[in-house]
């Protein structure tokens, strides 16, 4: 298989990103701490269908860092990269701040938006559990003491990954992936600026088909999420994936690539 890669200049930053396959364009989005090695299981598998095309976001994997002073969001540099790559409309698949990534372009990009799958995603506005504030604010106290290995550590030892611990090959992966986060965020000040309106008030202007996928044993707080999405998105519909955690995908790829394509397929 084919994969073009390279660095885009875009919007005042360098996004690394692979691209591969032909097609419907089809965009991976990664979560906090990752790059767009978290994809792995899926790239190859949906570029036998689609032009698929994954990314490390800023701040993130071989992507820049974020500079002080300089705001930016998240859905103007995906914006400026698919712009870069000539392509206008694209499919989305974000993983928990990815989701949330996507959930924010399509807002704000209503025309450039085919269709979304959210998994285990994050969503601007909504409030955050007990449990899961617990651990946010734990992994950003020991990060700015210890550094990005401390909240490997935490993240290891939390309910957000117990799913993933249990099985060597994903959490070896998942460790390889996390050794390459440079930690910037948690010890800096993030620019980042968000929709005027939090998502989770717009979620009625999502009218594009929405696949909204969550593991069996994710925490409480994304599976809160994933029932606000399926509640506030008109043409959406909820799959629980059994068996696994946070990161279903690379938990179960086969099920969880199955849900996807076969989603993907019905809206040819």
């Amino acid at each position: 298989m084919k994969v073009d890669s390279g660095y885009a200049d875009v919007n005042g930053t360098t996004l690394n990103f692979e691209v591969a396959g032909t097609g419907h364009p089809l965009v991976l989005i990664h979560g906090f701490g990752g790059n767009l090695k978290m994809w792995d299981d899926q790239f190859s598998q949906f570029a036998l269908h689609y032009k698929v095309i994954r990314y490390d976001v800023r701040g993130f994997g071989k992507s820049a860092i974020p500079v002080e002073g300089e705001s930016y969001r998240h859905e103007e540099d995906l914006k400026a990269l698919l712009e870069h790559l000539d392509i206008n409309k694209a499919s989305l698949i974000g993983q928990s701040m990815g989701g949330g990534i996507a959930i924010d372009f399509a807002i704000a990009y209503p025309e450039s938006t085919h269709s979304l799958v959210l998994v285990d995603s994050s969503l601007g506005g909504h409030r955050r559990s007990k449990d899961y504030n617990d651990l946010m604010t734990e992994m950003f106290s020991k990060g700015r003491e210890e550094g990005p290995e401390a909240v490997l550590e935490i993240l290891l030892s939390s309910a957000l990954l117990e799913a993933a611990s249990e099985k060597p090959t994903v959490i070896s992966r998942f460790k390889r992936i996390m050794s390459t986060y440079s930690g910037w965020h948690l010890v800096n000040e993030d620019p980042q600026r968000v929709l005027p309106i939090p998502a989770i008030r717009q979620l009625d202007k999502i009218v594009f088909p929405t696949l909204i996928i969550v593991g069996e044993r994710d925490m409480p707080h994304f599976h809160g999420i994933a029932d606000v999405l399926e509640e506030g998105i008109p043409n959406s519909h909820k799959v629980t994936l059994e068996g696994v955690g946070h990161v279903s995908n690379m938990e179960d790829p086969e099920s969880f690539n199955k849900e996807v394509l076969s989603f993907l397929e019905s809206l040819r």
